[in-house]
């Protein structure tokens, strides 16, 4: 990101560099940016120069990190909904069907906050990363609630929905909350005053997935109705219906330059769509059953795919190949994740295990074992070198 000023007023300037490798000559990239980008002028270059060789060392980071079990959190008194971090990896959050959150703190395990006040089970769960400083919940109960991370405070109770939320995400700018409903509404609320700001109608039944692109211009939402839809953020406009499957949603995203949109469904299909115009450029077939959860990597080059069937697969975004399979899984894999570097995948199961795999080869690197039950979330820290595991097991589990 570049800052600078212009009429007074202080404006920024972002230079794409997902093509970045640990490989890739430094001093020719920063030439070709120097080109293209006047702001960037010779006495810059220099800092330019250092600040690439650090992200390609970020890139060499925890290539071949072995993960060990740290702590067993036995956290709730009844099942957990959901795990999330917030972008530093330095604490997390737990949803229960206990009625509360709590939040924790990763290097210790130690509990820093329970927040309370939800009158049925917290399903839906997030940070407002990268920023970390709020915490929003949502509930059975018909409610979303905005709390503080720092202090558990509880900001504003978010009411309007007539069925239980399940899912929810922040923009990236960290005003709005969208929360998605089994009442096939999904309402942007503002973080400041707390007010509705727009409903989005449309879908005929439940919404069970939405997010926003990066820019948080856009927000998509997937619902039981079989359709995607994409709507302007602001005016609450539907932009594009995506129509294609033929069976429940279970995941839709933007990959990060937001010209693509990925779902998965139990059609056992993922399809790929152009973001600007709404069609449909591909479908990634192969698995056996249900599309449980899809993903792409940090850059949007690769494509991850978690089904039922038991197997994990990888796709090459621009060529929609499937590049490997993961295979050894002894139940259906619910959640998938690439590790911030891109080189290693995470996979929950109801075999009761999580596993690393490397993403080229599809080997599996490591299997983590000791929960009791069903593994239903697992996320990487920022860094790529703490993994957490949620089961049913009402435990939470910390690797490093």
């Amino acid at each position: 990101m570049l800052e600078y000023e212009k009429g007074g007023e202080l404006k920024t300037k972002s230079i794409d560099l997902l093509e970045l490798s640990p490989s890739t000559d430094v001093n020719t990239l920063v030439e070709e940016i120097q080109k293209a980008e006047p702001l960037i002028t010779v006495s810059r270059a220099q800092q330019v120069r250092l600040l690439v060789q650090r992200l390609q060392e970020k890139l060499r980071q925890h290539c071949d990190h072995s993960f060990y079990l740290f702590k067993v959190l036995r956290a709730h008194i009844l099942p957990l909904t959901n795990v999330a971090l917030n972008k530093a990896g330095s604490c997390f959050i737990t949803g229960s069907y206990d009625r509360t959150c709590k939040v924790w703190d990763t290097a210790s395990g130690e509990e820093l906050h329970t927040l309370e006040g939800h009158r049925n089970v917290v399903y839906a769960i997030a940070f407002n990363n990268p920023y970390g400083d709020k915490i929003a919940t949502g509930s059975f109960d018909k409610t979303c609630k905005l709390w503080s991370a720092e202090s558990g405070k509880c900001y504003h109770t978010f009411r309007g929905h007539t069925a239980e939320i399940v899912c929810l995400s922040f923009n990236p700018q960290s005003t709005v909350v969208a929360t998605g409903s089994m009442d096939t509404t999904a309402k942007l609320w503002d973080i400041q005053n707390g007010e509705e700001v727009v409903t989005l109608t449309g879908h005929l039944a439940e919404i069970i997935s939405l997010s926003f692109d990066t820019s948080g211009d856009r927000i998509i939402t997937g619902s039981f109705d079989h359709t995607v839809v994409v709507w302007d953020a602001s005016t609450g406009r539907k932009v594009h219906t995506l129509i294609g499957h033929c069976a429940e949603i279970s995941s839709a995203l933007f990959n990060w330059d937001c010209s693509l949109i990925l779902t998965g469904s139990m059609d056992k299909t993922c399809m790929l769509w152009d973001a600007t115009s709404g069609k449909c450029v591909a479908t990634l077939t192969g698995h056996d059953d249900e599309i449980l959860d899809s993903c792409f990597d940090y850059t949007g080059k690769l494509i991850a795919t978690a089904s039922a069937d038991g197997t994990a697969r990888v796709y090459d975004a621009t060529t929609r190949k499937c590049i490997t399979k993961l295979e050894g899984h002894e139940g259906e894999i619910s959640k998938i994740s690439f590790n911030p570097q891109g080189n290693r995948l995470l996979t929950g199961s109801s075999d009761k295990t999580a596993r690393i795999w490397d993403v080229q080869t599809g080997q599996c690197l490591q299997v983590l074992e000791g929960h009791t039950d069903e593994i239903f979330s697992c996320a990487f820290n920022y860094n790529g070198n703490i993994v957490i595991t949620g089961s049913k097991d009402n435990s939470c589990r910390i690797w490093r």
